[in-house]
């Protein structure tokens, strides 16, 4: 269209420039120059070096659907005739692509959700941590958790979760199509694994569902919650997948927060909608899913159970019982008869993990008591505890002498007064001499011996006792 002529109908430099697609200073020129040449509105048309090829660009944008880009397409305008600049050709590529978007538009329309009718799940990642999403479609209600691996055991685990979060079952499960729930496709349909059929349809009588291929429009809901659980908890809180069960108390608390606040889609909060969604799901199955690493082992005569080559206690009492263990999230659960008795953190292969209430206490310390056998042995030990340290402590500094010695302290009992001889075995111990003569020694310097202290100990003297006299006999000059 002429810019002149557009100007002068529109009234505005940026209109006209909208409508001749240029920009509002080229239209001011262009009407700058026809004012001053005289000429008539409509009097001229705007030519580009670009019209020549319009027909080539048009074709080529129609043929790729709009995906086509000016650098792959400069060759061919180029073989066209087209001498401009690669400038000037993205231009026309980008009015073309415009045009073709606006005579193509898919015409979707917004979802329209019923309660109790669809969950929306799937997995992200980040770094070596992957999280679980779901969504109720209808109330927003979101649940997370975290795992190690994209495998099916975890999936269908963390969907139990899920569905025993929400207390209830929705009508349709729908989900991007993950190798670990896909067995086959036919004629672009997902058939699932005989797995997950009998996990939705038989154990929770609901439906499994999978998106298009490549389409965003059927999993959208569920793409910007993993994108949001990865913006407003994974990264701020920079969870590792080094600390599972850390990572899932996070969740919890997160999903605690986001459920109890607002949404600002549907201005409710997502708690509140769950209430009114809740009597129009699907019962909970008497019977809870058995998913995941579920093994069975006998208690053995040490009261431990083996998992992954280490050991794990349990109470005494099941020594002999077959008992069940349930390994997720980093833990070993031991169950026996649906009962919880004991969990462990997983340890690696040859550690042992002990839980000391099992056992009745804290392990004791070891305890080599002293066991006397020969007639000499007996006559001293009976001495009391101060014979049995002296043993003890002659053992531990390796007197090989210590059964001969013996002897000679058993007659030397019966010559000196009890008192005075445990107090010389006493000394003897304290200061490491364990041969009868030391004790000799001993008993001959009586009460002589020094009684050495270590650096810092106070040395407390006995003082002898002297006379006192009144301060007034020391007076100078007395009384006038």
């Amino acid at each position: 269209m002429d810019m002149h002529a557009a100007y002068k109908e529109l009234g505005s430099y940026r209109a006209a420039a909208e409508v001749c697609g240029s920009t509002d200073k080229t239209v001011r020129r262009a009407v700058a120059r026809a004012t001053a040449a005289g000429e008539a509105p409509g009097a001229g048309a705007v030519e580009h070096n670009y019209d020549d090829v319009a027909a080539v660009i048009a074709e080529r944008v129609e043929k790729t659907k709009g995906k086509i880009t000016a650098k792959r397409l400069l060759p061919t305008v180029r073989a066209a005739g087209y001498t401009g600049s690669a400038r000037n050709l993205r231009r026309a590529v980008a009015d073309a692509k415009a045009q073709w978007r606006i005579d193509h538009h898919r015409g979707r329309r917004p979802g329209v959700w019923t309660p109790g009718d669809m969950l929306v799940f799937d997995w992200g990642e980040i770094g070596p941590l992957f999280v679980f999403c779901a969504v109720l479609a209808w109330s927003r209600f979101r649940f997370v958790c975290f795992a190690d691996n994209l495998g099916a055991d975890a999936t269908l685990s963390a969907l139990a979760q899920c569905m025993e979060t929400i207390g209830g079952v929705p009508k349709t499960l729908l989900t991007d199509r993950m190798g670990c729930l896909k067995a086959t496709t036919v004629a672009g349909l997902v058939v699932p694994t005989p797995d997950y059929v009998r996990f939705v349809v038989s154990h929770y009588g609901t439906r499994p569902d999978f998106c298009l291929a490549a389409d965003p429009a059927s999993k959208g809901i569920v793409e910007h919650l993993v994108g949001y659980v990865k913006s407003d908890l994974m990264i701020p809180a920079g969870l590792t997948v080094s600390d599972l069960k850390a990572a899932n108390e996070a969740g919890r608390a997160w999903c605690a927060e986001v459920n109890a606040n607002e949404h600002a889609d549907i201005v409710a909060v997502p708690n509140e909608r769950l209430e009114t969604e809740r009597p129009l799901l699907g019962a909970l199955p008497s019977l809870r899913a058995r998913i995941g690493t579920v093994v069975v082992r006998k208690v053995d005569r040490l009261s431990c159970v083996r998992f992954g080559s280490a050991r794990y206690s349990v109470p005494t009492i099941h020594i002999g019982r077959t008992v069940e263990l349930k390994v997720a999230d980093g833990e070993v659960i031991v169950v026996f008869l649906g009962e919880v008795i004991a969990a462990h953190t997983v340890v690696a292969p040859g550690e042992t993990s002990i839980v000391d209430d099992h056992y009745g206490g804290a392990r004791p310390a070891p305890n080599r008591a002293v066991r006397p056998k020969t007639a000499t042995e007996k006559a001293f030990c009976a001495l009391g505890p101060v014979a049995e340290d002296f043993i003890t402590a002659a053992v531990a500094h390796g007197v090989t002498t210590l059964s001969a010695d013996l002897a000679d302290l058993v007659a030397m009992a019966a010559a000196h007064d009890a008192s005075a001889f445990l107090a010389a075995i006493a000394r003897a111990r304290e200061f490491g001499r364990f041969r009868a003569a030391d004790v000799r020694s001993i008993l001959a310097a009586g009460r002589g011996v020094p009684r050495p202290r270590g650096p810092g100990d106070a040395l407390i003297v006995a003082l002898p006792a002297v006379g006192t006299g009144s301060l007034d006999d020391y007076a100078v000059g007395g009384a006038s």
